[in-house]
């Protein structure tokens, strides 16, 4: 008797670790940024309406508990799904910024750019290709995985 082929799901460990160190660069840089003293850090966030420091230490500790999850998780698929539903996130958060209309260029990465001397809008513009990659990647993915297990 002959065995029909298994699919395997694709092995996307380079996404998932290029991931971790996204997360933990930019998480470590939002909760360092959040400890200066930096005038935006009192301003309050135009969609959540907590002070953009508060918002940069939960969202920092919450990229870097998630940079963990995938370097420890064996299972690429909750990976993934983790890296997608906090791109999502990001994705809304930003489309509801443009919404209001929102003019200020992102402090995704604190004050960081600002220590090495990376104007704001090129900043900006990084974090927006870094999310387009993170969101992009992790939904080709899951989409990818989804059809190898049909």
């Amino acid at each position: 008797m002959t065995s029909l082929p298994v699919k395997q799901a694709p092995n996307n460990d380079w996404f998932r670790l290029s991931a971790v160190v996204i997360f933990a660069i930019v998480g470590i840089a939002k909760i360092l940024s959040a400890s200066g003293d930096a005038k935006i850090l009192a301003i309050a966030d135009p969609i959540l309406g907590l002070q953009f420091g508060h918002v940069m230490v939960v969202v920092g500790a919450l990229e870097l508990a998630i940079a963990v999850l995938c370097l420890i998780n064996r299972f690429q698929g909750l990976s993934t799904i983790l890296i997608a539903w906090f791109a999502t996130n990001l994705l809304a958060y930003r489309l509801g910024l443009w919404w209001i209309g929102w003019r200020g260029a992102c402090k995704c990465l604190g004050t960081l750019m600002d220590a090495i001397h990376i104007p704001p809008g090129v900043a900006d513009n990084i974090m927006k290709v870094v999310l387009a990659y993170l969101f992009i990647g992790s939904y080709s993915i899951l989409f990818r995985q989804w059809r190898a297990n049909r």
